[in-house]
């Protein structure tokens, strides 16, 4: 994904000359020919990231669409203070696009792991979140982003999904349908694939989607129809229980049990790598689907 990232920003500075692109050195060196051609619209400002997100505002409110990237847990988990104050305080918005998502970068530690970056994103203002499943995904999502001056979070991540789906305006695309009583699963981004191993000859719905903000809560009502207790499993890739609320929100008249997956809250001290990670927080096929089998037990 963060290619197919680096490809798309860089045609949309070509095409559009509005568009700007915010570094803090991480992917400087893939963003060099854009450098070299835009030298004026690609501003890299070394290890500072709250600075990054401060000149993004800036060049916002001169009219500019800036395009800001970093990995997660330094665009959002570090500047957080800035997304606050020199974005939404300002009145501007920004597309803010990040790697490592959860514990892409398990490797190098507890420091290039965010998986709170959607909850914090979420307390900010009217914010859209997209998670691609499939770096197909990214083209049409970022460039969909620049189109307007709201603010965009765009996380990618390493695990991807077999297929990809087109945006369809973030609108929960079922992929696979269970009966009228069933369970409704809904997987977000590139949790999809896991969630759907694992609930094979479950009698479950399972719907996708790649835009979590704004969550689409009129899809989910009607998938859930007239169910006398509606059960609903969202699968997320970042901390688990994160569009609880927004789910609690949207069913408050539906009588409606909700289980939450995701990254759990507990710092596990521990590197691994991504498919450890999954394990370790039930987010591989065998424990997703231990925990869907026996919900609501």
């Amino acid at each position: 994904m963060r290619e197919t990232f680096v490809d798309t920003a860089g045609a949309l500075l070509d095409e559009r000359p509005r568009t700007a692109v915010v570094l803090a050195d991480i992917s400087a060196s893939a963003f060099a020919p854009a450098a070299r051609a835009h030298p004026d619209r690609v501003l890299n400002v070394g290890i500072r990231e709250q600075l990054m997100i401060g000149v993004a505002g800036g060049l916002a409110l001169t009219g500019l669409r800036p395009i800001v990237h970093s990995y997660a847990t330094f665009a959002v988990d570090r500047a957080y203070e800035q997304l606050k104050l020199d974005l939404d305080h300002q009145g501007v918005g920004a597309v803010l696009v990040s790697v490592g998502a959860s514990y892409d970068g398990s490797s190098m530690g507890r420091t290039h792991m965010s998986p709170a970056d959607v909850a914090l994103i979420d307390t900010l203002g009217n914010w859209t979140v997209h998670v691609p499943g499939h770096p197909d995904e990214v083209p049409p999502l970022l460039r969909a982003a620049v189109e307007h001056d709201d603010s965009v979070y765009l996380r990618l991540s390493d695990q991807t999904n077999d297929h990809a789906y087109e945006h369809d305006g973030g609108r929960l695309r079922v992929l696979r349908q269970g009966s009228e009583q069933g369970t409704v699963v809904v997987a977000v981004g590139p949790m999809l694939e896991p969630t759907l191993r694992a609930v094979a000859g479950l009698d479950v719905t399972v719907a996708y989607t790649n835009t979590p903000r704004p969550f689409d809560t009129a899809g989910l009502r009607a998938l859930l129809g007239n169910r006398g207790v509606a059960e609903v499993v969202l699968v997320e890739p970042y901390l688990a229980g994160t569009s609880s609320g927004v789910v609690g929100r949207a069913l408050v008249d539906v009588p409606h049990r909700l289980l939450a997956l995701g990254v759990g809250r507990a710092d596990l001290r521990r590197y691994g790598n991504p498919a450890d990670h999954a394990r370790w927080h039930g987010l591989d096929p065998v424990g997703l689907r231990a925990s869907i089998s026996g919900f609501p037990g």
